[in-house]
């Protein structure tokens, strides 16, 4: 059977050539993920190059599976914002051992399985009121920001102020400044791979200023082995099913179908406003998690980056069967990947988070309401270096205050049982 044959390319207006180039465009939008991933869950303890094994073959599995089952030109790789709750929230400020925390992952991936099989995921993102999905996306955002300032030496620890700026005078943080100015001018320009380009031009000023040891390139990939089914399922679900494992799904649920989607409205792929193929999308990402968890990564989701394919043309599974490709070629820098200093993958933090905020004006400000909860679910996430809090708070203060102003029968059921379950987790579990 043909490429042509098999991935519909007629039908769907496109051609071989069109999606190979949409694939490589999609891809070098979404490789700085193989940089930015092993330093971030290496904060957690986790083996960096195992990690970075762990992340080039999620990404390239859960991507395969988006083209070959789902048809879908949507590329696949471990979720930002998500591997910061992991390392940053779950394993350093829960002390949770970072194979408890893939257990957990791994449980939240099975019940995505399972909500994508049994058809339940639209019930589920119905119910879930806009203001309060985009209030999360928005404080992953903050909270994103936060740790790229941190890691960038801008933001440091202050016993009188609790943070204050850091020394900028240190060559370590100009080079961080420099790397996201040249991330946010190269994207404006519309250069292809900006932030790619900008981790990359920033660890090579660090052999020259920042003290850093070049390795060379290309190598044959590290062992899996350190983190390859190391999850502890029985850790994750000791931790309790609400303070991590709720969180991980609620997130990852939104997060996927809000991208996919994005992207598929963007392809004009959706018909009346629906995805033909939805639940199969959402089943490719849901087993892509549970595929990472077992690899030795935090959850794996759809990369809102696939925009960037489609706009180049690219239309059905053959773009995202050529960034799975890719990514397994990836296996072979591992040299480079381990040599790329915090601060230089601190200006993709950035700007990435700069790019979520941009939903706060998805948010109705007429409404208190519906602005309120907003607004303390996205402030909550950052101050209290938590996902879970925010949404705790962001669902309880929603039904409080639309239960006192009169409106509880506007409010949909899956609300009043998210918010109680948290308030259940206050009450009675802390």
């Amino acid at each position: 059977m043909s490429l042509e044959t098999f991935f519909k390319l007629r039908e769907s207006g496109t051609d071989v050539r069109t999606e190979l180039v949409a694939g490589l465009t999609t891809f070098l939008t979404m490789a700085y993920i193989v940089f930015v991933n092993p330093t971030i869950l290496g904060d957690a303890g986790m083996p960096k190059e195992a990690v970075f094994v762990a992340t080039c073959l999620a990404a390239a599995l859960g991507t395969a599976i988006m083209a070959l089952y789902a048809n879908y030109p949507i590329g696949m790789a471990p979720g930002m914002g998500l591997n910061a709750y992991f390392a940053y929230a779950v394993v350093l400020g829960m002390h949770v051992p970072w194979q408890s925390a893939l257990g957990a992952v791994f449980i939240s991936g099975c019940l995505f399985v399972l909500v994508s099989v049994l058809g339940l995921r639209e019930m589920i993102v119905n119910g879930i009121p806009r203001s309060l999905r985009t209030a999360i996306t928005v404080g992953i955002g903050l909270f994103l920001a936060l740790i790229a300032l941190k890691s960038a030496g801008l933001v440091v620890a202050s016993p009188a102020t609790m943070v204050t700026a850091g020394d900028l005078h240190q060559p370590t943080v100009l080079m961080a400044v420099f790397g996201f100015l040249l991330i946010v001018t190269l994207d404006r320009l519309r250069v292809k791979g900006a932030i790619l380009i900008g981790i990359i031009v920033v660890t090579v000023l660090s052999f020259f200023f920042g003290g850093n040891t070049f390795k060379g390139i290309v190598s044959a990939p590290p062992s899996l082995a350190p983190t390859f089914l190391q999850l502890n399922v029985q850790g994750g679900l000791s931790m309790g099913f609400l303070n991590v494992v709720l969180v991980f799904f609620l997130v990852e649920l939104f997060d996927a179908t809000g991208t996919l989607m994005g992207v598929a409205n963007r392809a004009g792929l959706l018909v009346e406003g629906k995805m033909a193929r939805l639940n199969k999308a959402l089943l490719a990402d849901s087993v892509a998690i549970v595929a990472g968890s077992a690899l030795g990564t935090s959850s794996t989701t759809a990369y809102i980056e696939s925009a960037a394919g489609v706009q180049a043309g690219g239309r059905t599974g053959l773009t995202a069967l050529t960034i799975a490709v890719l990514f397994l070629a990836c296996l072979l820098i591992a040299p480079l990947a381990g040599v790329v200093p915090g601060y230089a993958t601190a200006p993709a933090l950035l700007f990435v988070a700069c790019l979520m905020l941009k939903e706060l004006g998805e948010i109705e400000w007429a409404d208190t309401t519906e602005s309120v909860p907003a607004a303390i679910c996205a402030l909550v996430i950052p101050f209290t270096y938590s996902i879970a809090e925010g949404i705790a708070f962001g669902f309880i203060t929603y039904a409080i205050l639309k239960l006192t102003t009169g409106q509880a029968r506007k409010v949909k059921p899956i609300v009043w049982v998210i918010a109680a379950v948290f308030v259940f987790r206050f009450a009675w579990l802390h």
